[in-house]
């Protein structure tokens, strides 16, 4: 976790000054973070990496399609969300052989993107403080 979080404020900081890649690689930048984090939450083997990460895009894939498309009304769009989720719960516990890793997988990446806000927040504050 902590090696994570160090790279994260890394690339915060260089993001910052100007000296990172172009803005078009940060995305893959952040998106290997997330690989890592997830991987290393879930506690996958090489074996469940192979078969888990062409299922975890494919959700991410659907999520998405279904947000765009129920944007208009915000509870079809949570009903959509939710039946999404419940079909790939089942497709996560066949590879990950228990329902507290398929849960976890529903919840990793949110907790990825609530540990980036926070520290993307911690850096404005220190930002303004040094003001």
């Amino acid at each position: 976790m902590k090696k994570i979080i160090v790279l994260i404020v890394l690339l915060v900081s260089v993001a910052d000054y100007g000296l990172a890649a172009p803005v078009h690689l940060q995305p893959r930048r952040l998106e290997s973070l997330k690989i890592a984090y997830i991987t290393r939450e879930l506690s996958l083997t090489p074996e469940e990496s192979q078969k888990f990460w062409p299922v975890y895009n494919g959700y991410v894939a659907e999520l998405r399609k279904t947000r765009l498309e129920k944007k208009e009304d915000v509870l079809e769009q949570e009903e959509s969300t939710l039946a999404v989720r419940k079909k790939y719960r089942e497709e996560f516990r066949k590879i990950l052989t228990t329902d507290q890793r398929a849960n976890r997988a529903l919840t990793a990446e949110r907790d990825f993107n609530n540990m980036i806000r926070k520290e993307l927040q911690k850096r404005i504050e220190m930002r303004k403080g040094n003001s």
